[in-house]
């Protein structure tokens, strides 16, 4: 389960990076962002209805379904759309890679989770390989002040999509299911997204060409109901440090992606990203190492 969950997430969200890009254009950043996850919410909870599952949480969570909306379904995507007006989506891929970084600190922090040695250093591996991966893409903006405004806030995007999986982690230890809280989290973030683009004046208008709504539907459907669920299900299995590092596979997806749409060229530099990557992973989903001292017969959890 946990292999089908990872796969399935790297997968869609590796692609939505390019649907992301045709959306871009005639309708505000923050009513398309909306429209998703009006869409999202309304599916899921369809979704929920036909299996007869509850659909209201308890009063307790609430203040965690708010901070969850507000960060992982309304802040984390605006900074990530507004980066790419001065970032290259190669680059804003890169630092979007540090999630598990801020996942497994954050989680120690805030929630006093040891960070396992192979995670930090999967982690590392996998970020070179990407760097080296989208190097060229790097090359000749560093003296430009629009990109270090589109790096802090993707820097900025990442720490907020790391917040919204603490956040799902916790409501799960609580007993809630990604089914229910995805719901209301991404009703409260497209809410928060309606009433602040109403705010500034922004027109809710709509593109009717096919390459949008192909667009929007893909990225309301695979990208938001199956990957979130999905993603925050394995955060629920296997922690939010382990199951962030399926997002430095993302970039690797893209450039597959963009080889066959956009014509990426791979160099043997691109190369030798790509099989950093697929070490670092496998290094991250090694197991712990079993404590000498542990009585024999004893269950080790990690």
């Amino acid at each position: 389960m946990n292999i089908a969950l990872y796969l399935s997430t790297v997968l869609i969200w590796g692609t939505t990076w390019i649907a992301i890009k045709f959306q871009l254009g005639v309708v505000a950043a923050p009513v398309s962002i909306a429209y998703r996850f009006w869409i999202a919410a309304l599916v899921l909870v369809l979704i929920l209805l036909v299996r007869r599952q509850p659909l209201l949480p308890p009063r307790s969570a609430w203040r965690y379904l708010l901070a969850q909306g507000l960060a992982l379904f309304c802040c984390n995507f605006l900074c990530f759309y507004y980066a790419t007006m001065w970032v290259p989506s190669g680059l804003v891929a890169v630092v979007f890679s540090t999630a598990p970084i801020w996942n497994a600190i954050n989680g120690r922090l805030f929630m006093q989770r040891p960070i396992r040695p192979q995670v930090l250093g999967g982690a590392a591996l996998g970020l070179a390989g990407i760097v080296m991966l989208f190097l060229p893409s790097m090359q000749g903006h560093w003296n430009d002040s629009g990109m270090l405004a589109g790096l802090g806030l993707a820097l900025l995007g990442t720490l907020c999509f790391s917040t919204g999986n603490l956040l799902s982690s916790r409501m799960q230890a609580l007993g809630m299911q990604p089914w229910l809280t995805n719901a209301w989290a991404m009703l409260c973030g497209a809410t928060i997204l309606t009433l602040g683009a109403l705010a500034f004046g922004m027109p809710f208008n709509f593109d009717p060409s096919p390459r949008y709504v192909g667009a929007l539907l893909y990225l309301a459907v695979p990208g938001s109901v199956v990957a979130f669920t999905a993603y925050l299900l394995l955060v629920g299995r296997i922690g939010p440090d382990r199951a962030a590092y399926c997002t430095v596979l993302f970039p690797v997806v893209a450039l597959t992606v963009s080889t066959f749409f956009e014509g990426y060229q791979w160099s043997s530099l691109a190369l030798a990203g790509l099989l950093l990557v697929i070490g670092g992973n496998l290094l991250a989903f090694m197991p712990a190492r079993k404590s000498a001292d542990a009585p024999a017969g004893a269950k080790i959890t990690s």
